[in-house]
């Protein structure tokens, strides 16, 4: 089937139901199935954005098995690309009778001038506009099925068709074998007005071998009554596989970065490797960036041009400005989108540094291996090449910050600041016990603790006097 022309068919007046109430038995875990993680979200709040994506009017989540678990977890289903957040409420089916028995307990919380659009909480890369098409086939008055033409079509309920015209669909377990031959099969996914749902469902029976009621049984009635039955079938089964297994799971999450890694590509982005980077959030990049293998980006990281990030980092609710380049084994966290660790234009940043909550590094900021740093700021061409921890600290335009050195910040109840002027040298091995200041222009000592503040452009030194004692013997093990 052709894309359809989709700018022209409302999608307003749209109730989602979206099936989670299953166990999940294969996953052998007792986290429900729904809430297994998905490029760093549960399974349920993919499927749950799709309707945001769809400026849905209301979702009706059904659930069943660990229902309270599940229903925690709605609230922090954040919507992406919503212009519009729709109602979001739980239903649960207790006991578990089917998919046709879910949907019913789902209806009631569904308007009767509505599209029900009915998805699976387990199916979570179905793309925006498949699901605009199906709905753009029903016309917002016909029965539509998500179908497809898989290789192998074992496990899935086949579309039985005289001549062009669906007749039914035809579960595995209860199919013939020319049945079963039929390689255009439903998908579990289907579009219809609620009204006539509501009737449908209302005549469905639990006579076949699982002893359940089937949606499915709805489009023999549907037929029955003379109403249309349309489909629209694709040719991309990633976008409709379910997960059951954590093998299926690991296959799904490659798709879904594979998915990624494409579009990247596709705007630009140089990646040393797709088949290794995995983004679990939002990653939005300038022109010519560069990404290195086995990167992780987490919650809303921005790239600016030029950026280069080195293999093997990780980084969360992070800003990187042009030029920057991040080496590898980097790992770089922000507590949250809004309030990222931000990196300035041309800094550099590694190997094995880490960034924590509330780090601010400016213009040519040097952070080299093996250094830290929480909630502190660092102007314009500060440097802390290695070995260092800077916590809670304000630092001015070219600092040199020595190796070994660190701000004592806390003294066993509260967090203090430290004040670091421009143009300072810290010494390797110093300890700067906060509160403290440290005079712009001035030099601290290796090896000196400092406890005061000091004045600028002065050398300050706050260590023991060196003392030698001639003839001095280190002490000798006993004989035997």
């Amino acid at each position: 089937m052709s894309n359809p022309d989709l700018s022209s068919f409302p999608l307003h007046n749209l109730d989602v139901v979206i099936l989670a109430a299953g166990k999940g038995t294969r996953m052998k875990s007792r986290l429900p199935k729904v809430l297994h993680p998905l490029a760093g979200r549960p399974l349920l709040h993919h499927v749950v954005d799709l309707a945001y994506q769809l400026q849905a009017r209301k979702v009706v989540v059904v659930t069943g098995h660990e229902a309270a678990m599940v229903e925690a977890s709605i609230p922090a289903c954040v919507p992406s690309m919503a212009s519009a957040v729709p109602d979001i409420v739980c239903i649960r089916q207790e006991p578990q009778l089917g998919t046709g028995h879910a949907v019913m307990q789902a209806l009631p919380a569904c308007g009767d001038d509505t599209m029900v659009l009915v998805l699976c909480g387990d199916v979570p890369l179905t793309l925006p506009g498949t699901l605009q098409a199906l709905l753009h086939a029903s016309q917002g008055n016909q029965l539509a099925l998500l179908t497809m033409e898989p290789l192998d079509p074992t496990g899935y309920g086949r579309i039985v068709r005289e001549g062009d015209a669906v007749r039914a669909i035809v579960e595995q377990k209860d199919a013939t074998p020319a049945q079963r031959a039929i390689r255009e099969v439903y998908c579990g996914i289907l579009a219809a007005p609620a009204q006539r749902l509501r009737s449908w469902l209302s005549r469905v029976k639990a006579d076949n071998a699982q002893r359940e009621y089937y949606l499915t049984d709805i489009v023999r009635l549907a037929v029955e009554d003379g109403f249309p039955v349309v489909t629209h079938c694709i040719a991309d089964t990633v976008q409709v596989v379910g997960v059951n297994s954590p093998a299926q799971l690991a296959e799904l999450e490659r798709a879904y970065q594979r998915r990624v890694a494409d579009a990247l590509l596709d705007n630009g982005v140089r990646l040393a490797d797709p088949a290794r980077i995995d983004v679990r959030g939002v990653l939005e990049c300038g022109q010519d960036v560069s990404i290195d293998v086995n990167c992780i980006f987490e919650g809303r990281v921005e790239l600016g041009e030029g950026v280069h990030i080195g293999a093997h980092c990780v980084l969360r609710n992070v800003v990187v400005e042009a030029g920057a380049r991040i080496h590898p084994f980097t790992h770089a966290e922000g507590s949250a989108p809004e309030e990222p660790v931000r990196i300035g234009t041309g800094a550099l940043v590694g190997p094995f540094a880490r960034l924590r909550p509330g780090a601010k590094l400016g213009a040519d900021v040097h952070v080299g291996n093996f250094v830290e740093v929480k909630n502190s700021t660092l102007a314009e061409g500060a440097k802390a090449n290695h070995l260092a921890y800077v916590g809670d600290a304000t630092v001015g335009e070219r600092v040199n910050f020595g190796a070994g050195s660190i701000t004592a910040n806390y003294d066993g109840v509260r967090k203090h600041h430290t004040h670091i002027g421009a143009d300072v040298h810290i010494g390797s091995n110093c300890v700067l016990i906060a509160p403290v200041t440290i005079g712009a222009g001035g030099t601290i000592g290796a090896g000196s603790t400092v406890t005061r503040d000091t004045p600028n452009g002065t050398l300050t030194v706050a260590r023991s006097r060196q003392v030698s004692i001639p003839g001095w013997k280190r002490p000798a093990k006993p004989g035997p």
